[in-house]
């Protein structure tokens, strides 16, 4: 599947190939009036399948996969009901300074209020919006609505912080994002220094020159530019000094081995130091122990979040937090849904 298709015109080129085959067994027949129907049917989901463990792969259809697609499409069904119904919502988790214990800047995560099942995270319906398209419009309700509450804690009197709205790749590459990010601002009148934008590794190194100037024209309005879960993915050090980023998110998932593990501890402190150099604010993320705040306030860290300080809180509780000064312990141990 990996071979080079030969085009006359030009020669060889790699054409990743995915399958996914379906078959109806003789006995199954004799119940199906629409055999090539289903097939195709079968075929198609099977593909899906394949396409999401990546390139050059097939996956033979099983009807549990017809049972992932019926429940896929009646999510996706009722996720078009929430934003007609103003289901979503958004809960807020502060980001603190290391030195000074005070909230520096908050990030804005998305809630489903189901009208049957309660609260439902992220991690189950991000991943079919994406699929779906549907993250496109989710993600311009996310940035509108973030910003509009930042302009309404401010003109509560509350303390001007930046607020950071995740861009999903779909989303960054629908062609739509710039002209998002002017109307927003535009229309709320949030202080374009006051929004920050997260994007993922995978969506900053991918289409190297249009990717640099979409964000150069983004850092221009003087909009900031995150760059999340940072040391997961495959960033060229080369690349990363090109693009117009203020600030790394160190991912969780080293911040968790501290201060035990010997190689976390190196690539954090790695980062930590890069970033400095350059000149690039570095937050830690998933901080949940007081043992990790201290070893990265050894480390000369800026800026962390987790729930050590706090999960993602309900506008209510955000704002208590942000109008009173805030100790460097923790605030409860509560675990939030996944972000």
């Amino acid at each position: 599947m990996q071979r080079p298709h030969i085009q006359r015109t030009r020669g060889r080129n790699p054409l990743p190939a995915l399958t996914g085959p379906a078959v109806i067994l003789k006995d199954q027949r004799k119940h199906r009036r629409d055999d090539a129907q289903a097939l195709i049917r079968n075929a198609d989901t099977a593909m899906y399948h394949a396409k999401a463990n990546g390139r050059a792969n097939y996956k033979f259809f099983t009807e549990p996969m017809n049972a992932a697609a019926t429940k896929r499409l009646h999510l996706e069904s009722e996720l078009w009901r929430a934003l007609a119904d103003n289901q979503l919502l958004l809960h807020y988790q502060p980001q603190i300074d290391l030195l000074s214990g005070k909230v520096v800047g908050v990030e804005a995560l998305v809630r489903w209020r189901h009208p049957q099942r309660g609260l439902v995270g992220p991690a189950e319906f991000i991943p079919v919006a994406e699929v779906s398209g549907l993250i496109v419009m989710i993600g311009e309700w996310v940035l509108g609505e973030a910003c509009r509450q930042n302009c309404a804690w401010q003109q509560a009197g509350l303390p001007a912080i930046s607020i950071a709205v995740n861009i999903s790749a779909v989303q960054f590459r629908s062609g739509r994002i710039e002209d998002n990010v002017a109307a927003v601002l535009a229309d709320t009148g949030l202080a374009p220094e006051l929004l920050e934008l997260e994007l993922t590794e995978g969506i900053v190194m991918v289409g190297a020159n249009a990717t640099v100037e979409t964000l150069q024209r983004i850092s221009d309005m003087g909009v900031k530019l995150a760059i999340d879960d940072f040391g997961t993915g495959y960033s060229s050090l080369a690349y990363l000094k090109k693009l117009p980023i203020h600030k790394l998110k160190i991912d969780q998932s080293f911040v968790r081995g501290l201060p035990d593990d010997d190689g976390d501890r190196a690539i954090v402190s790695a980062i930590i130091s890069m970033g400095r150099a350059m000149h690039i604010e570095v937050v830690a993320e998933g901080v949940e122990t007081e043992t990790q705040q201290a070893v990265l306030q050894q480390m000369q860290c800026e800026h962390y979040q987790g729930f050590l300080c706090a999960p993602g809180l309900p506008t209510d509780q955000f704002r208590a937090l942000l109008s009173k000064p805030l100790p460097l312990k923790a605030q409860g141990r509560h675990r939030p849904l996944n972000t």
